[in-house]
């Protein structure tokens, strides 16, 4: 049972006053409810892990504390004031300050500039330049950062610009400084530079709100940790008292889903290969690795979930696969044959087709009407000397409308129009009539109803029994767990796991991408 939130749920060990006192707030967007009278206590000094799933409300509550969100009800108490943060401005000023996991600097200006941007030493109206370089050079030195100020910031590598960020936010006077997955971008030596320096920043009494999912982080940093699940305040814990998978069994809470098989689905022959695929995400910078030696099997009417948590790496899987995303290293087998594809034309074209995570932005012409979105990649073979057939095209999209159960008032009828659940079965539809081989489905049931989700559900079934290789990506674990008959699960870009449906469980699954069972 969730416990109805309040400060005095929320320990304060050392008795001393707390920098930051969240008590009882509420979001609400739309019909969504994204927090549900969370409660949080943060010392100054003392490192703060927050953590749970996706879409635990961490991401609102940070918002809230950043100024871009106003909360709906509840209290924000800092430095002993009650305050209501309108404005990011406002929050700076108070001394909050965010370091988001989408670095916000300029890129063409330089270090200095970064640093002191809104800010800039000044007399009589002309820049001081030599005192803004070494003012920047002792702000640099507090993080451990050598390089020249002058240098521009697109230079550095995405871990140098990290520490500029906590640099600017040091010299604007954070008191409270709020790391949004500091370190999903990271190698690991840049990770553990990271850490060293959260340690060092705690020693000058700096509070850190420390989000993550990575559990072996938040053990090796955090004093305590507070865990939330579906927008509500679970538990605050000592870390020192508690264990990796008490704290994982904190943020799934429900009642485990087993992933006992509902079909009995044998598939021996393998479709799908991949072997030690490797890319960097910035190969100029060679800022962070995305895939990291990934070796995995898709077998012929086989369904295998990629689960992992934010940034570990799986649809960087599904884009190298459906060349989207070029590789670095390793081969991808198709029928044992070797294939390399540049372009997704070029897979598409070997029968390996891919529902994307955004369908608005990266499959649906939203304007265009159900027809063209459904037989748009297949219109050259619907075509006679240039002309479409549309009585042949016509008949296709009907029997796909059929098939899905597309609500729509006709074939006609622009994309925009339709709900979520309609427009994903749209995306699907295009797919279907192209008769791949392998299916890469991300998030496939992301933004549609109960009633479309079940009916997507029972669509991969029914084309896994007609032998299409399914690589499913999606961040419900319960959803993973219904439907695959294998999960292979991702952290920091590789393969941490690869369990068998009838041993796998929500438990297991988080300790394997939290790093937990490591």
């Amino acid at each position: 049972m969730t416990p109805s939130p309040n400060v005095e749920r929320v320990p304060n060990a050392t008795g001393g006053p707390l920098l930051l006192e969240v008590t009882g707030v509420h979001k609400r967007f739309g019909g969504v409810l994204a927090l549900r009278g969370v409660s949080l206590g943060i010392r100054a000094g003392e490192v703060h892990a927050l953590v749970g799933e996706n879409g635990a409300g961490k991401s609102t509550l940070i918002n809230i504390l950043a100024g871009a969100v106003r909360r709906d009800a509840g209290r924000v108490v800092f430095a002993g004031r009650e305050v209501d943060l309108h404005s990011p401005a406002q929050s700076q000023a108070a001394g909050i300050a965010v370091i988001h996991q989408e670095l916000a600097v300029l890129p063409t200006l330089s270090v200095a500039e970064n640093l002191f941007m809104g800010r800039m030493p000044a007399r009589a109206g002309w820049l001081e330049r030599r005192a803004m370089r070494a003012a920047s050079r002792d702000l640099l030195a507090q993080v451990n950062l050598d390089v020249d100020p002058r240098v521009t910031i697109s230079d550095l590598s995405l871990s140098q610009q990290q520490l500029v960020e906590i640099a600017r936010a040091l010299s604007a006077g954070a008191r409270l400084l709020i790391m949004d997955e500091p370190s999903s971008s990271l190698t690991d030596h840049e990770t553990r530079r990271l850490l060293e320096l959260v340690r060092q920043l705690r020693t000058k009494g700096v509070a850190i709100l420390y989000v993550s999912h990575r559990m072996a982080e938040v053990f090796a940093v955090a004093d305590r940790i507070t865990v939330y699940r579906d927008g509500a305040y679970v538990d605050t814990l000592e870390t020192a008292a508690t264990t990796a998978e008490a704290v994982v069994g904190s943020m799934v809470g429900r009642a485990l889903v087993a992933g006992l098989p509902n079909e009995h689905r044998h598939p021996t022959e393998t479709i799908l290969e991949l072997r030690e695929l490797r890319r960097r995400a910035d190969a100029r910078s060679g800022a962070y690795v995305a895939l990291d030696g990934v070796s995995l099997t898709v077998r012929r009417g086989e369904i295998v979930g990629l689960a992992g948590l934010v940034g570990a790496g799986r649809s960087e899987v599904a884009r190298a696969v459906f060349g989207a995303d070029p590789v670095d290293s390793g081969e991808i087998l198709l029928d044992g044959h070797q294939v390399r594809f540049r372009t997704p034309a070029d897979a598409i074209r070997m029968s390996v087709a891919m529902v994307p995570e955004d369908r608005k932005a990266l499959a649906l012409f939203l304007e265009k009407p159900v027809r063209w979105n459904v037989t748009m990649v297949r219109l050259p073979a619907l075509a006679r000397a240039g002309v479409v057939r549309r009585a042949r095209e016509r008949a296709l999209v009907l029997e796909q409308v059929e098939r899905l159960r597309i609500r729509a008032p006709s074939v006609e009828t622009p994309v925009r129009a339709l709900s979520g659940g309609n427009q994903q079965k749209t995306v699907l539809a295009r797919w279907l009539i192209t008769r791949p081989k392998v299916l890469i489905l991300d998030e496939p049931t992301h933004g549609v109803d109960v009633g479309a989700k079940a009916e997507i559900y029972a669509l991969i079934r029914a084309l896994a029994r007609d032998g299409v290789g399914i690589l499913l990506i999606s961040s419900e674990l319960p959803e993973v767990l219904e439907l695959s008959d294998r999960i292979v699960v991702m952290r920091a870009g590789r393969v941490a796991a690869t369990l068998d449906r009838s041993e796998a469980d929500e438990r297991l699954v988080m300790l394997h991408a939290t790093g937990a069972s490591v």
